[in-house]
């Protein structure tokens, strides 16, 4: 089922602790560009399904990507797509807007998802793996 584009901005905005529904939408907009890249073939599609249409759109037709970026990395991207951001505010919208997209597609597809993606991503999503 997806989700609202308003309920989803709504979470980021709030763990984001963004002052307006505009930064949570700047930060959701990069972050799937730059998640979309990394993700391939059905396991993309079905987070794009979860999501809210404009931003399954980004997520759909991203960046492209040579190789999966390591954690540290994607969020130094982020914050070189995000004017004014350092890394550590980078790093606060990564985990706003990944752990927002975390709730919408559930444990089985984020398994999927995280199995396309280099170690360490977990936390991004907020969802720290027993190692």
């Amino acid at each position: 089922m997806t989700v609202r584009r308003e309920a989803f901005l709504n979470h980021v905005k709030e763990r984001g602790e963004y002052a307006t529904l505009q930064e949570a939408d700047r930060a959701a907009r990069v972050v799937l560009a730059l998640l979309g890249a990394h993700l391939v073939g059905e396991v993309r599609a079905r987070l794009a399904a979860r999501l809210p249409e404009d931003f399954a759109l980004i997520l759909l037709n991203p960046l492209q990507s040579a190789e999966p970026l390591p954690p540290e990395r994607f969020v130094r991207a982020t914050a070189a797509w995000i004017e004014g951001a350092t890394e550590q505010t980078a790093a606060w919208d990564v985990g706003a807007v990944l752990s927002t997209a975390a709730d919408a597609v559930g444990d089985d597809l984020l398994k999927e998802i995280l199995l396309q993606l280099p170690a360490g991503y977990d936390a991004l999503f907020g969802r720290l793996q027993p190692t």
